[in-house]
Parts: C-alpha cells; structure tokens; sequence
C-alpha cells in the first residue's frame, strides 16, 4: 500500500488551500479517506475516541448485508431463468443474453451459478447508476459547503439498490437516488443531521410516484411479458389460501427464493448480517428485538380476529419472512442517525415501527409491504421519543435527590 500513499501523498498539495484543483478537495479527501483512516484525531479529554472512524463503520455494514446481496442476486437470476424457461424463450434476453455465454454462465434453474451471474447483471446497473448519481450530489454538496465528502452515501447507495426490484428502469433509479440524497439528507445539512433515512426516501418516492414500476406484479421477475405478484400482494387478497395456491414453502420464504426487491427476499440472510452487526455493535439489539416484538405481539393477540379481512389470518411466523420485514428491522430500523438515541427511547421506536408495519399490512392491505412506511413514520418521532425519556430521566433523577 505504500506506492498507493506515495501516490496520494504527491497529488495532496494540488488539492489544498491555492492548489490548482482546490474545489475537488471534497473528492480528494474522499478517495484519500476510503484507502486509509484519516489523520485527524480528537486527543483532549472530553472527546471520545475510538478505533473505527465512518468509513470502516460503513464497510461492516456493507460486509454485514453482503450475504442478502448475494442470496437476492441468485434469487433474480433464479426468478428470471425459471421464467424464461415456463415461456420457452431461452437465450432471449437482450444484451445479458449475450453476456452470459461469456461469462461461463446460461439459464439453468438448477445451476447457482447461472442463476447469481444472470441476478448480477441486473444487479449491477441499477448499482452503478445509484453510485454515480448520488456520488455526483454528495460531492456537489461537499463542494458548495466546502467540506469533505460524507462517508454514509456508501451505505446508503447500497442498501438503495438492494430494496429496488431487479426490473425498474434506471432512469427511475438516477431520480430516486436524487430525491433521497438531496430533500433526505442534504437539506438538513448532509449526513449526521438529516431525521430521515435517505435509502428510503428515495424508494417511498418511487413507490408513490411511480407505483407501477415499483410495486406492480410485472416489476419482480426480470423477464418481460411475465407477471409474478409477490407473497404479501397475493395474501392481501387471499390470505394464506393464496399463499399456498402459489406453492411457496416457509422455508423457502426464510431462503429467500420468492418474488421481491433484490435483496430483501432472504430474512436468513438478513438475521446472519443482524447478528454480525450486534456482535460488532454498529447496530443496536434492542430496535431490532423491539421491531420483530411490536410485529408480532398485535398479530398473537389479534390473528384471526376478523375473518373478512385475510391478512388477519396470517400467522407471525409468515409475517417475520415476508416482504423486506427483516431486511427493514436489521438494516434500516438501526441506521444511527435517524433511529432514537435512548435505551429506553430504542425499545419504544422499535415498537413502533413493528406495530405500524402491522397496522399497515393488516388494517390497510393497499400497502401490503408496510415496513417502510412504517420506518419513516418512527424516524418523524425519534426526536420526539428521545426528548420524553431524557425528561422522563431527569424527573426521576431529581425526586432521588430531594
């Protein structure tokens, strides 16, 4: 690594106060920062320091979702060679058709290779177009404001395109990522400050703004003319009886082989890359117990309540593995900045954001996914949850000492 520092060393004074290139400072620092941890460090004593700065934070999460990544792109791939297959139109795939003899791989459903490099190629545009997008705003904004470039776009670039189905056209994509970075985060002043996860703000504007490319039954399997409705539309309808009229397992819905955002469909995966995060403390066990808790304590106590409604007949264990509930509870939920602060206050936004994902599935099957709506809603009262349980503690701190 030292030719890479040497490198870096000599381009610095071009960057730097009167250098030529003194308005690209933000991306020089950015690409500084993402080889080696920054030099900067905080040695009084009232400043608390650690070993793990942004960038290594961000990249255990990255490492943490990874295995969702990879379980969703076998999953596209999975979902699309099978369908190709049931329409007799194998080897008719536009440009990745012909890319995949290339790359070794073909359309056999069975083989887990075909199935992870024909998902990768969806995968991978909607990934890169994310990342210039957004990269171009985050450095833009670094730039107007004359300040480094925030590190949380790596996280929230990814975790964006995995919460994408596999279909959306990209220019979707480049207006999404827009809308989260720009009115989610950089109007209240960038990363650290902003009350609402980016990642999701940029989907709930797709989901609303362009709800056919987004939660339409043709959007989840990468084959054109195919129509795959997911398991939570379906039981929208129908219950469980729907369910089991599509032949989907339990088990399979825990793998993750069903119809779904790219990489939500898998709640193993989703649990593993939980338990890395809580064993790393980057993430916090009280959100992601209190989600999973405040989904399934309404749906024990009020399941099969009203017959009429066939959401009611779902069971919590179907509810945990549907949807993007458990990639929502594990890495959206637990984002630091716009999740509540307090131990106590993470106990009630968790709560809240498993009882909300209920009520919307439930009481309102419009919006069978629910998580999502249910996040941004808790990240509004955060702010508000925090400020009662500190005044909560000051209160009783003062009654102790009178």
């Amino acid at each position: 690594m030292k030719p890479i520092r040497s490198f870096l060393d000599r381009l610095e004074p071009l960057f730097t106060k009167g250098g030529r290139f003194e308005q690209l400072h933000a991306l020089f620092e950015a690409v500084d920062t993402f080889f080696y941890s920054p030099p900067d460090l905080a040695r009084g004593s009232p400043h608390v320091r650690d070993a793990l700065d942004l960038k290594r934070v961000m990249i255990i999460v990255v490492f943490a979702s990874a295995p969702a990544a990879v379980i969703g792109m076998w999953n596209v791939g999975y979902q699309a060679n099978m369908a190709l297959q049931s329409m007799g139109l194998l080897g008719i795939d536009g440009w990745r058709g012909a890319l995949l003899p290339l790359l070794g791989a073909g359309y056999d459903p069975v083989s887990i290779y075909d199935c992870f490099v024909h998902g990768l190629l969806y995968f991978l545009p909607i990934y890169i177009v994310t990342m210039v997008v957004g990269l171009f705003w985050e450095v833009l904004f670094a730039g107007v404001r004359n300040h480094e470039v925030n590190e949380g776009f790596f996280v929230t670039g990814w975790l964006y395109a995995l919460i994408l189905p596999a279909t959306i056209p990209l220019w979707q994509v480049a207006v999404g990522i827009t809308f989260g970075v720009i009115l989610g985060k950089e109007v209240f002043g960038g990363t650290g400050k902003n009350f609402l996860n980016p990642a999701l703000v940029g989907r709930a504007f797709l989901y609303f703004a362009y709800p056919a490319q987004i939660s339409g039954d043709a959007v989840w399997t990468a084959v054109d003319g195919f129509s795959g409705a997911t398991a939570l539309g379906v039981s929208a309808l129908e219950g469980m009886a729907g369910i089991a009229g599509m032949g989907l397992t339990w088990t399979q819905a825990f793998v993750g082989q069903m119809q779904g955002s790219i990489g939500e469909t898998s709640a193993l995966a989703c649990l593993l890359g939980g338990v890395f995060l809580i064993f790393t403390r980057i993430a916090s066990w009280r959100i992601i117990v209190a989600v999973f808790a405040g989904l399934i304590i309404p749906t024990v106590l009020f399941g099969g309540a009203d017959s009429s409604n066939p959401m009611m007949s779902m069971p919590w264990h179907w509810h945990i593995v549907l949807g993007g509930f458990a990639f929502g509870a594990v890495f959206m939920a637990t984002d630091p900045v716009s999740a509540a602060q307090t131990n106590a206050g993470k106990w009630v936004f968790g709560l809240l954001i498993g009882f909300m994902t209920w009520l919307i599935r439930v009481i309102n099957p419009a919006f069978p996914e629910g998580i999502m709506l249910a996040i941004l809603f808790a990240n509004v009262f955060a702010p508000v949850i925090d400020h009662f349980v500190i005044g909560a503690n000051v209160r009783r701190r003062l009654k102790r000492n009178v």
